[in-house]
């Protein structure tokens, strides 16, 4: 399942999305964000799902290979969900009560509502960002919307240069989790059986070779910097010069009117619909 998770991952390719300027799809992750959260009716989520799906096709990426993603957080939206069911209290009479187990109207759509946030929330900024942006278009596009911090004096170059390392870490480190896990097993090692003392200290195992295996990789990529004559962003140049194009106008604007309709819809839909 571990493998599964292709969150932090870069596919290649020459669609829309991959085009459009790493400042712009910052930005529009940050506004995606927004409208998630302000999203507070089924239509809402409904234009957000469809947005969802829209922006899958315009990256040209695999449908099955984005939504495996949500299997190895599929138990964290699970529990999420049940407990915003049974921790919601509503107004009515409830629709189920069966000893401590309480469920009104108001816990289903809350469940619903979270489960549909973090989905989309997980889709969404990671095929804008990570699936088509590169780690290189990703730290200049980081550091070109921190440039003015510098006046500040603060290391805007390197603080954008350890945000794109840490996102790219992501897959890498999961690889490595799955292989030692599936070392440990062949091992007789059981991750699945006893309770969650005894889950949590077979766990160990796996976590020491991949404290030890994080920290290599992390002094040979330093070592490979280094190599390279890096030294930071002082004097650097870049091969590629970030311009703004109109397609980058046009893929924010239909953002900002995806955040106007979300809350048209949040005002209006319910007097329409009837609920």
């Amino acid at each position: 399942m571990l493998k599964d998770i292709t969150f932090g991952q870069y596919f290649p390719g020459n669609s829309f999305l991959h085009k459009l300027d790493p400042r712009v799809k910052i930005l529009s992750v940050i506004l995606l964000i927004v409208w998630i959260f302000m999203a507070n009716h089924i239509l809402s989520y409904a234009l957000l799902l469809v947005t969802c799906f829209a922006m899958i096709f315009m990256a040209k990426l695999p449908f099955k290979t984005v939504f495996r993603s949500i299997k190895g957080i599929i138990l964290i939206l699970l529990i999420t969900a049940l407990i915003n069911l049974f921790m919601t209290k509503g107004q009515g009479s409830p629709l189920l009560d069966y000893g401590p187990f309480t469920i009104y109207e108001e816990g289903i759509w809350r469940a619903v509502k979270m489960f549909l946030r973090i989905t989309i929330l997980l889709v969404m900024t990671s095929v804008v960002l990570t699936y088509t942006t590169s780690p290189i278009a990703l730290t200049d596009g980081i550091e070109r919307l921190l440039s003015p911090l510098a006046v500040m004096h603060v290391p805007v170059h390197d603080f954008a240069m350890m945000m794109s390392i840490a996102l790219r870490f992501i897959p890498t480190l999961i690889e490595e989790t799955d292989k030692i896990m599936s070392a440990q097993k062949a091992r007789g090692a059981d991750f699945t059986s006893g309770g969650i003392v005894k889950r949590v200290k077979a766990l160990l195992p796996v976590l020491i070779p991949l404290f030890i295996s994080a920290f290599r990789r992390a002094e040979e990529l330093a070592t490979a910097m280094e190599c390279r004559c890096y030294r930071g962003g002082t004097g650097r140049t870049r091969m590629k010069i970030l311009k703004l194009h109109i397609s980058d106008g046009v893929f924010l604007g239909a953002l900002i009117l995806l955040g106007v309709g979300v809350i048209l819809v949040n005002a209006y839909a319910g007097a329409i619909v009837g609920f």
